[in-house]
């Protein structure tokens, strides 16, 4: 079987060909020519005004509830909402039921994803049940298959069990993943803390709750004196220009650690959570217009390594709510690079596209890949320019607030 890219703009550094205009034809999984005027008879084509291709875009934060919530999102339909937003490759949360804290509930993600056209990579537990109590056995979950640890959804709150875990994982090449959130300053809180949430009358989550959470772990790192080029530690979804400073500082001083930040923290601040919609309800909260910039300058200057989806789907019971009973949470697979680049003020397409392959699969330790002749297919085609509407998802949660609006930057498939 082959499948012809026609007239596609390559965008891949590592390629001899970034930038060109160039025929790709790939058969049997393997790009075998990049040229012009390739010509297959039996090829399946794709061909479009403004063609782009990347390599395939990885998301390295999804809640995908299987097993254990099926009911919110499966396997089968994580995978179609990732390959709608142009992800070849998504990395799992532990957060499930039961969790990923064993060899077998690892072995049943791969099993359940193997033939997917979306690679799932797990992330495991980094303690049991991810209640942050004991640890799991992170040498057999990375044997297992484990790209790297987190306890997901739950920041880790014992300093002993941070620190313990920076220290196991280094000689096994893996990354922790923590979200910074001192969980005893954010209890009851449902948005940012600031003049909206004292005008609606809401508990706030406060910013100096990620504030201490990160100053803490990477005083760890630096403690840990951690060899390698690698990250060690990997913040998850910082949200405030005072966290883009703090881990600024900690990679001048030339500690080991990354950063992500959620595509949604880039569009919108504290102010449209004034009608309770609770679609706008997440965690980390939408901050402030400074933070918004502040993030966007992060991402410019490499100081935030990676963009993600944090999906998190919800069911009508969950968020149809009054607002503080609804849960926290978006659906976002398939919008990330829809408010990349509606939204960008500064990165040019080279930078958006980095920030969802080389960075988040150098963090994770996947196999570097590259558009050359010879190497495997793993492709994202797009059009940045393209205007769309979100009219539906392929999620089985609906808790988007993205839904029957038009962006720009379109996906227009996936080669893998």
């Amino acid at each position: 079987m082959q499948t012809l890219i026609r007239a596609a703009r390559i965008i891949d550094p590592s390629s001899p060909f970034d930038g060109q205009i160039k025929d790709i034809l790939i058969e049997n999984h393997q790009i075998i020519a990049i040229g012009e005027g390739l010509m297959s008879a039996n090829a399946t084509v794709f061909e479009s005004k403004n063609l782009h291709v990347s390599v395939g875009w990885v998301d390295m934060r999804v809640s995908a509830s299987d097993p254990g919530h099926e009911h919110k999102e499966d396997l089968t339909s994580v995978c179609k909402a990732a390959e709608a937003g142009g992800f070849t490759e998504i990395a799992i949360l532990p957060n499930t039921t039961p969790a990923l804290d064993s060899k077998d509930t690892v072995g049943y993600v791969q099993r359940a994803s193997k033939h997917k056209a979306v690679k799932v990579h797990a992330i495991a537990a980094v303690t049991k049940n991810c209640e942050g109590k004991d640890f799991t056995e992170m040498i057999d979950l990375t044997h297992a298959g484990a790209v790297g640890f987190s306890d997901g959804q739950h920041p880790i709150q014992n300093t002993h069990i941070l620190l313990k875990s920076l220290q196991y994982l280094q000689p096994l090449d893996r990354v922790l993943m923590n979200r910074p959130e001192d969980a005893q300053l954010t209890v009851y809180g449902q948005m940012n803390e600031g003049i909206i949430s004292t005008t609606l009358g809401m508990r706030g989550l406060p910013a100096i709750a990620e504030h201490l959470a990160i100053m803490r772990d990477l005083k760890l790192l630096e403690y840990v004196d951690a060899k390698t080029t690698k990250p060690l530690l990997h913040f998850s979804t910082i949200s405030t220009a005072e966290s883009v400073r703090l881990i600024r500082e900690a990679k001048q001083k030339g500690l080991a650690v990354s950063c992500d930040v959620a595509a949604h923290q880039l569009a919108f601040d504290d102010s449209v959570l004034t009608d309770f919609d609770t679609n706008y309800k997440v965690n980390p909260p939408f901050r402030s217009q400074a933070d918004i910039t502040a993030l966007w300058e992060g991402l410019a200057d490499g100081t935030i390594d990676v963009v993600v989806s944090d999906h998190l789907p919800q069911d009508e019971e969950s968020k149809n709510l009054e607002f503080d009973m609804a849960e926290f949470g978006i659906i976002g697979l398939e919008t990330v690079f829809a408010l990349l680049i509606t939204h960008n003020k500064t990165l040019n397409l080279h930078q958006i596209i980095e920030k969802l392959t080389t960075k988040p699969r150098q963090i994770l330790r996947l196999n570097e890949v590259s558009i050359q002749e010879g190497n495997v297919a793993n492709l994202t085609l797009f059009d940045p320019d393209q205007t769309w509407t979100y009219s539906k998802t392929l999620s089985k949660s609906k808790n988007s607030p993205f839904l029957g609006k038009e962006f720009s930057g379109k996906v227009i498939g996936t080669v893998v």
